[in-house]
């Protein structure tokens, strides 16, 4: 997976800012994708919204040959207004609204005995149900590597040893997370001081 700078993870960052901000205000989109981000493809991207530090939206795209400016952009639109779990972002809570990024590595088979809870993304599927987790979730639930299996199979309807049945697929990947807050804190940090 390529590594970003901080210069690409904030135009990132700005195209998904910029998507939801159109996509809820509903005006039409005049800002143009950058192009060098165009030209990187990516294995996926997750974008997730966060207001006062609570989830308020998380989508993503897996295993896509798209440029990552459109998979962001994209995901950033459907966080904003189709998850399924919150009412659409509305217009005044946007100033509120912290944006994070997930680029994903290729997904691989992985054992369960591989998984690294905190460093591995995990999908867990049998037949037509999939389930997802992000790398950071276990870290933000202070999940070991048992429990974040199981949570991933509770997340794809299955029960939660499913993961031990021989139908059951594991595939994991890495993901480069950084937030808008992140990146304004490191432009904080490096600002000169008089």
């Amino acid at each position: 997976m390529f590594s970003l700078d901080n210069r690409a993870k904030l135009e990132l960052l700005l195209v998904a800012r910029r998507t939801i901000s159109t996509a809820v205000a509903k005006s039409p989109s005049a800002a143009d994708l950058p192009p060098q981000l165009n030209a990187l493809e990516c294995a996926g991207a997750f974008v997730t919204l966060r207001r006062s530090g609570k989830l308020r939206g998380c989508i993503g795209q897996i295993a896509v040959k798209q440029p990552l400016a459109e998979v962001v952009a994209y995901s950033a639109r459907a966080a904003a207004l189709e998850d399924p779990r919150f009412d659409p972002v509305r217009v005044d809570e946007l100033i509120e609204i912290d944006i994070e990024l997930s680029i994903l590595s290729a997904p691989e088979p992985i054992t369960a005995e591989q998984v690294e809870a905190g460093r591995h993304g995990l999908i867990v599927s049998r037949g037509f149900q999939r389930g997802v987790l992000l790398p950071q979730v276990a870290t933000e639930h202070r999940w070991g590597r048992l429990r974040f299996l199981e949570e991933t199979c509770v997340k794809a309807g299955l029960e939660r040893d499913a993961w031990t049945d021989p139908q059951t697929q594991i595939l994991a990947f890495t993901a480069q997370v950084f937030s808008e807050s992140e990146i304004l804190r490191n432009v904080e940090l490096k600002a000169p001081t008089r």
